[in-house]
């Protein structure tokens, strides 16, 4: 039998979210949570957590006990502690994790049209918030036909129509209030680009974050790549939909970079489950050094940004 060395004993510990949690709350404290009065972009943070608990739960995202999606993703998000203050980024955060949440029970059934109508009604109320998330909408579409494989005539519609409804309730409230040409704009607002690779407006911080992560989930994705014969077929899908996800946001990312506080969450999102997948299931001792590596890195990163603040 292989040894436990410092990374299994850290990723199969039961204290290991809750120590995460309060590590969170001590950066998020150290942050200005009382003087930037922050509590609901802290909330959506940690009710996206107990999302990812859920994702993790539900899906069986790591074959054994594991809280390392979870605490991958708290870590990753408090290290990019300037990613913080933005109510909008919070919002799309919490629901593409929602959509994720609901897009995997449709797996297979080409005729849940309820649960591909409550994860695009996720996307739609994200993309309130930022209509550039509509950009992703095709890429996740053609996820839905080929891994999640459950796109049909009927879910397709249910989908549009779950994209459509936030827009119904948006529509109405801005027409009480007579404000339309609010709606108007944002919707058009889609359709505005800065011209591309343009990283005038991307600071230091910006791109240390962005390149780490960036690492971190390639040595994700080549781990599962050279594993994924130990999982099931649906967990090979599911983690092959967090990769195509995250190369499309990265893409995304590189060619407007304008949008990066955002796009940086949802890469955040998508590289969770493949580090935490790496740090459970490997057990050699390379791998335990570059574990302490990564986090080190990341705690100087955290660092860092609190310094920049």
């Amino acid at each position: 039998m292989s040894k436990k060395r410092l990374q299994n004993r850290i990723a199969e510990s039961k204290l290991a979210l809750p120590l995460t949690v309060v590590y969170a709350a001590l950066v998020c404290l150290v942050h200005g949570l009382f003087t930037s009065q922050s509590w609901f972009q802290v909330g959506c943070l940690m009710f996206s957590t107990y999302l990812m608990v859920g994702l993790n739960n539900v899906n069986a995202l790591i074959r054994i006990y594991s809280r390392m999606v979870s605490c991958s993703f708290l870590f990753l998000s408090v290290m990019a502690s300037f990613l913080l203050p933005s109510i909008p980024g919070a919002v799309v955060q919490l629901c593409f994790i929602a959509y994720y949440l609901c897009v995997f029970h449709a797996y297979q059934d080409r005729q849940s049209t309820a649960w591909s109508f409550y994860s695009f009604i996720c996307l739609g109320v994200a993309s309130t918030v930022f209509i550039q998330i509509l950009f992703l909408v095709p890429l996740l579409l053609i996820i839905h036909r080929t891994k999640i494989m459950a796109l049909s005539t009927r879910t397709f519609f249910a989908a549009l129509i779950g994209l459509i409804i936030p827009y119904w309730f948006l529509g109405a409230y801005y027409l009480y209030t007579h404000q339309s040409d609010r709606l108007i704009e944002h919707v058009v607002s889609i359709a505005q680009f800065q011209p591309l690779f343009d990283y005038s407006g991307i600071t230091t911080q910006q791109l240390l974050t962005f390149a780490f992560i960036v690492v971190v989930f390639i040595i994700g994705t080549v781990h599962f790549l050279r594993n994924s014969y130990n999982d099931k077929i649906r967990i090979r899908m599911i983690y092959e939909t967090f990769i195509f996800v995250n190369i499309g946001c990265i893409v995304f990312l590189v060619l407007q970079p304008q949008h990066n506080d955002i796009l940086t969450r949802l890469i955040i999102i998508n590289t969770a489950p493949l580090i935490g997948h790496f740090i459970s299931l490997t057990r050699t001792a390379l791998t335990n050094i570059l574990f302490i590596g990564l986090v080190s890195v990341a705690l100087c990163l955290t660092l860092y940004n609190l310094w920049m603040f």
